[in-house]
């Protein structure tokens, strides 16, 4: 079977690729515009046969056109990952997430490919009154327009399954960790301690408690939910993929700090806005139920302060980060 894995040189997507590429059983087909990605990530598969890198944007039909020749399975990466971008620039989450999508079922749909993954966020929830948080929770009502960008994305992928016979998955992922990502709570504090040693600031008032996963347990459980969703005949499906527990993030603040041999950090919280977020749109504490996957047969390899603490020496090891 011949995949395209969009986002397919970024963070999680890139692991993705390698997953799909070790086992052996498809053609990968990777399209990314390299704007948080690299072709570093994919330089294992440069001269394997089954994999091709297509530079493009889901923007631009052309790019997307030749993406998706002979293409039968999607699994859509692709966005921008930055939340608190949308404190100043709302239109990028609408462009690169909703307008991006758009055009990509919009191809699909030209083109028959019929199945499509798409890689959500625990944001769509918002603040939620159960945690943790099950996929029939509602209703859903964002707090940032990542959240809602998300969100339109996964009722466009509904609407097309309904109307034009696509069938779509729809993951909702909590906080995921590891190697080659370069933002997010563990990437920001290996940054800001390697120019201060003696400080870290952390923003909000440090009690932000989230679920965090490591990125290999991540793509297993993709492919997990991916080849159980195949045998079925559902169109549209919902999983939570996230970690039994939480972390706060003045707990992953000391974690960054004890990976880096530094004992004698000072922890300068900003206290935050709006009772301690660390930004408009931020929401203070998130936990997904998990139940669902866990029925599957899947479990997470490492809890969540095991995968801040991997994640942190990975990031480490990192030559690309600076």
């Amino acid at each position: 079977m011949r995949v395209l894995v969009t986002g397919g040189a970024g963070f999680i997507g890139s692991h993705l690729v390698d997953s799909l590429m070790l086992d052996g059983d498809s053609e990968v087909v990777v399209l990314d515009n390299l704007s948080s990605g690299g072709l570093h990530n994919l330089a294992r598969w440069k001269d394997d046969a089954r994999f091709r890198f297509v530079r493009g944007d889901l923007k631009n039909k052309d790019d997307l056109g030749r993406s998706l020749e002979e293409v039968e399975f999607v699994y859509h990466l692709a966005a921008n990952p930055e939340v608190r971008v949308g404190e100043t620039d709302p239109s990028i989450h609408f462009d690169e997430n909703l307008v991006a999508t758009f055009n990509l079922l919009e191809e699909m749909r030209r083109r028959k490919v019929g199945k499509i993954v798409f890689s959500s966020t625990s944001t769509v929830y918002g603040e939620t009154a159960v945690l943790p948080t099950p996929e029939e929770y509602g209703p859903v009502l964002p707090i940032s327009t990542y959240g809602a960008s998300k969100l339109g994305c996964e009722a466009l992928i509904s609407s097309y399954a309904y109307t034009f016979g696509l069938r779509g998955l729809i993951l909702r992922m909590a906080n995921i960790v590891g190697g080659r990502s370069m933002h997010g709570a563990v990437v920001d504090f290996v940054r800001k301690l390697r120019q201060n040693p003696a400080e870290l600031e952390i923003l909000g008032d440090g009690s932000q408690k989230k679920s965090y996963l490591h990125v290999d347990d991540c793509v297993s459980a993709i492919r997990r939910i991916s080849d159980a969703f195949l045998k079925t005949a559902s169109r549209v499906d919902v999983y939570n993929i996230g970690s039994a527990d939480v972390v706060s993030v003045g707990r992953i603040g000391q974690i960054v700090a004890e990976e880096m041999g530094l004992r004698n950090v000072r922890f300068k919280f900003t206290g935050g806005i709006d009772g301690g977020r660390g930004w408009l749109g931020d929401v203070k504490e998130m936990q997904l139920s998990i139940d669902k996957l866990l029925r599957t047969g899947w479990k997470p390899r490492l809890n969540g302060e095991e995968a801040v603490r991997v994640a942190a020496l990975e990031i480490l090891r990192d030559a690309t980060l600076s």
